[in-house]
């Protein structure tokens, strides 16, 4: 609902020019197997997962790798089904990762180590291993791409899982631009004879057509990840890519929410994602180049330092600071000054993401459901405010549904994205990803004819069965802290981002 009073904005700046992704020029891939599960898988799956042993409870474990952070979850499933989120931990990220796209391969896997090595530390977890993990996918290149398609099925049938499988490859193999690579097919609507409907199987009818959401990004975004081979290095089965945003799609927003008309943001350091769902389906999905970061890099062209810069937006940053507040010096530098560089660009983001209802061919009116910020840009004071204030809907920021349990703990807000990951995994595959400890023979001490003890909590003394010299020191894991601050904004091509360094 609009609030009932708004207040006057001065800013002149306009929305930049950022078009939905054009039509691509035709392309043809090849087809994929024809018997698949009528319904959206949204795990992409690179090898054979890792199925459940019934004779331990089942562990999900999540790596999320965005512009600001790399961030590492381990949850299970409880008896009731729920999923109980057991340890997030989380690297500082600024260079290796530009807009979602990982450049510096070595240095990611540094510090994707570091966060494994973290988790197994945990009490939750200790003295399992994690074995096995699920990647979520975020970057500006991704996007959605609708594809409609039918099938003539000569005379009236019952329609079944195998036409429903047939009409998605149909989709999946649409001629898109070949720099892109179709990594989910999310169904919006079918219509069997005249009739419409979102569960087509069972239906009579001599003809299928469907709309489906094909999920699109520049193949250098995953090929990018699998280059850091954590099978290889770390002995770590990749057992699926997470489209990041759908997964908080599918958590964050309520159903009554998507039913009437929301939209998600999923505002990050570099990029901010938006989804758009109407009668409880997606309707539109996209990236802007645009993020936190931005706002970080205006209040530097005022002569603060980057580190001083970040610290003022975090503590002291205001999308709608009050007319009245007082003029200070902060760091010799005009508050004013600094709060005029903070509206300016939260304006122009805020109507960015508002734009793109438009691109959609949605009205405002549309969205009763109002919007939902994620993510940790979304967290400058104010936001959801000034969201309220120019689109005239309702604003909140996200938060986890009950059906997910934190252990009796209170979880980050920025680890929002991650459990949707989690979430995602846990309830669309069977996979273990934690292993049991082995028990191994302690070496025979060849002075005493004792035992050696065995060297603790190094995932190499259990994988490769390494043993410990007597008298030998174990260098100690060393673990960043949870929070980390956001680097330079660099505003190079897509191509450029995509290199690696």
């Amino acid at each position: 609902m609009s609030p009932n009073t708004s207040r006057p904005r001065t800013s002149t700046r306009r929305p930049c020019s950022l078009p939905p992704p054009d039509s691509p020029p035709p392309r043809v891939t090849p087809p994929r197997a024809p018997r698949r599960k009528p319904h959206t898988n949204p795990i992409h799956k690179p090898s054979t997962l890792i199925h459940s042993d019934k004779t331990m409870e089942r562990y999900i474990a999540a790596l999320e790798i965005s512009s600001s952070k790399i961030i590492g979850a381990v949850g299970r499933m409880t008896p009731a089904g729920k999923l109980d989120v057991l340890a997030i931990r989380q690297e500082q990220c600024s260079d290796c990762v530009r807009y979602g796209i990982v450049q510096n391969v070595e240095e990611t896997f540094a510090r994707i180590s570091r966060v494994i090595a973290s988790l197994e530390q945990d009490k939750a977890v200790l003295p399992n291993k994690i074995s096995g993990v699920f990647i979520g996918l975020s970057g500006r290149s991704l996007h959605s791409i609708e594809a409609n398609v039918e099938l003539n099925l000569g005379e009236e049938t019952v329609i079944g899982p195998d036409t429903v499988a047939r009409l998605r490859t149909q989709a999946e193999t649409r001629a898109i631009d070949s720099s892109l690579s179709v990594i989910d097919a999310v169904p919006r609507l079918f219509t069997v004879g005249n009739t419409k409907t979102t569960e087509p199987i069972g239906n009579l009818g001599s003809s299928i057509k469907a709309t489906y959401d094909l999920i699109a990004c520049r193949a250098q975004l995953k090929k990018n990840i699998e280059r850091i081979d954590l099978g290889k290095r770390l002995d770590i089965n990749t057992l699926g890519f997470i489209v990041t945003p759908l997964a908080a799609g599918n958590l964050i927003p309520s159903t009554e929410e998507k039913r009437r008309g929301c939209m998600l943001v999923d505002i990050g350091a570099e990029t901010t994602s938006v989804i758009i769902y109407k009668d409880g389906s997606l309707r539109y999905f996209n990236t802007l180049p645009l993020g936190s970061r931005c706002i970080t890099h205006d209040i530097t062209s005022t002569g603060m330092f980057e580190e001083n810069a970040e610290t003022y937006k975090i503590q002291s940053g205001n999308a709608m600071p009050p007319e009245t507040a007082a003029n200070l010096r902060i760091h010799d530098i005009d508050t004013k000054e600094i709060n005029r560089c903070i509206v300016g660009r939260a304006e122009e983001i805020a109507i960015n993401i508002l734009e793109q209802a438009k691109y959609a061919g949605i009205k405002d009116s549309d969205l009763p459901g109002g919007i939902i910020l994620i993510g940790g840009g979304s967290l400058l004071n104010n936001l959801c405010e000034l969201m309220q204030d120019i689109s005239k809907l309702p604003a909140r920021r996200g938060q986890l549904p009950a059906s997910v349990e934190t252990s009796g703990k209170s979880p980050d807000f920025n680890a929002l994205e991650v459990i949707s990951v989690l979430h995602t995994a846990a309830t669309h595959s069977e996979a273990q990803c934690i292993t049991a400890a082995q028990e191994q023979e302690l070496p025979i001490n060849s002075t005493t004819g004792g035992e050696l003890p065995l060297s603790g909590g190094h995932r190499d003394d259990t994988r490769k069965g390494t043993e410990r010299k007597p008298g030998r020191k174990r260098s100690k894991n060393k673990f960043s802290k949870w929070f980390g601050k956001i680097g330079d904004m660099l505003t190079p091509g897509d191509d450029e981002d995509d290199e690696l360094s």
